[in-house]
């Protein structure tokens, strides 16, 4: 196969992928591999499209991530495997906690309880990682107003400003004029 045909077949997978047909840009890059097994693209391609046919936001985020970055770091294969390791991770330990007795779940759709995710972070040691990690494909489902307080501070505290202003500008319809969620906005804000 001549370079020509690599980079014709490698623009069918990607656009097979930027249109969503992973299935299609899955078999695509497998079969680049088939005959080119240590092309970076065609494996980068074939992790993103297996992710992909699960799901689509993640897949095409990573996909747009690599794009970025392939040009600038010789280890953009590592840091797109690294992601995957992690995302994959993350489910695995969100589906342990989900599994949980009966009684003890309370359906909450794409989202896991604030309690389980200080869970995660408590395992993982760190808040700001565990946020990272399950942004994308997880709801944190908050409950009361001590956790949204909680939440917010945390979210401030690890550099994500902006989103704990967007959340506090979201809740001052339940909370109204509670004054310990306007003493917040002062503490995010950096306002005395």
């Amino acid at each position: 196969m001549s370079k020509v045909n690599q980079d014709l077949l490698l623009q069918r997978a990607e656009h097979a992928f930027l249109k969503g047909d992973f299935v299609n840009a899955l078999r695509s890059y497998g079969l680049i591999l088939k005959d080119y097994p240590s092309l970076d693209e065609a494996k980068v391609g074939v992790y993103l499209s297996d992710l992909g046919i699960e799901s689509e936001e993640e897949a095409q985020a990573l996909f747009d991530y690599y794009q970025v970055i392939k040009s600038e770091k010789e280890n953009a294969v590592d840091i797109i495997d690294g992601l995957l390791e992690t995302l994959d991770t993350s489910k695995h330990q969100l589906e342990e906690r989900l599994l949980q007795p009966m009684e003890e779940q309370v359906e909450y759709g794409d989202g896991i309880r604030y309690s389980d995710f200080m869970d995660l972070v408590k395992d993982r040691g760190s808040f700001k990682q565990t946020f990272e990690d399950i942004m994308f494909s997880t709801k944190v489902v908050i409950s009361n107003k001590d956790e949204f307080m909680h939440f917010v501070k945390q979210l401030s505290a690890e550099g994500f400003d902006e989103m704990a202003l967007g959340y506090l500008d979201a809740s001052i319809s339940l909370f109204g004029n509670d004054q310990d969620i306007l003493a917040l906005y002062h503490v995010v804000s950096g306002i005395k």
